[in-house]
């Protein structure tokens, strides 16, 4: 079963909770899919149950078509937030870390076309790998933060905070305004260009900052 953790190796005693993501919240990966860009934040949400270690192999869903992999700078939340103002969410954070947002491409391809929700292609077991958690003792730059994902030792992805559309704290307290956000809750803050499909055998890299965090995996 999933637990939170942090880096340090410190205990977190947050339970696991729902994970609500922003979909085309850059640009350039809106674009890249041939996506409109949203003029609000477009959430979704992933259960618990979807959870799992980033370090962990990762297991491709059989017989349900492509798999994309999508490197996103999650954070965790510490306390609650109920109709937030933006000011209020930094000392709500207790933790950043790096995740992979797993999408069902050609099943959410359907699903879309068809005007139906995107969860069975979003949120099925196993769809969002976890890093530990970075603990927050200090006030990060929110607009200054970048993460990468490698995948077979070639940068595919680079993403910088700065480019998001809706900016972190904006984006935590617009969600706020919907869901209220409980500790152990995850926050998925979009996702850069350069998604692309999983294949059995790939290897995987995150790293947030030069040093803050680096996680490696690989589909098995």
């Amino acid at each position: 079963m999933y637990r939170h953790q942090y880096r340090c190796g410190s205990t977190c005693e947050l339970p696991a909770g729902k994970i609500v993501c922003v979909g085309r919240n850059y640009a350039a990966h809106a674009a890249e899919l041939d996506n409109p860009v949203p003029e609000e934040p477009l959430l979704f949400i992933k259960p618990a149950s979807a959870a799992v270690p980033l370090e962990a192999p990762i297991h491709l869903p059989a017989g349900r078509g492509s798999c994309h992999f999508e490197g996103e700078l999650a954070l965790l939340v510490g306390e609650r937030l109920s109709n937030a103002n933006p000011a209020d969410v930094p000392g709500a954070i207790a933790g950043l870390g790096l995740a992979l947002d797993l999408t069902l491409r050609d099943l959410q391809s359907r699903l879309k076309a068809d005007g139906h929700p995107w969860e069975k292609a979003k949120a099925f077991d196993g769809a969002c790998p976890l890093s530990p958690f970075v603990k927050l003792d200090w006030l990060p730059d929110w607009d200054g933060l970048t993460f990468t994902l490698w995948l077979n030792d070639e940068v595919r992805q680079r993403g910088k905070t700065g480019h998001m559309l809706t900016p972190i704290l904006d984006l935590a307290a617009y969600i706020s305004s919907y869901f209220t956000l409980e500790p152990g809750d995850v926050i998925l803050t979009g996702t850069p260009a350069g998604v692309g499909e999983l294949l059995h055998g790939d290897r995987l890299a995150l790293q947030l900052e030069d040093d803050w965090l680096r996680v490696e995996t690989r589909v098995a």
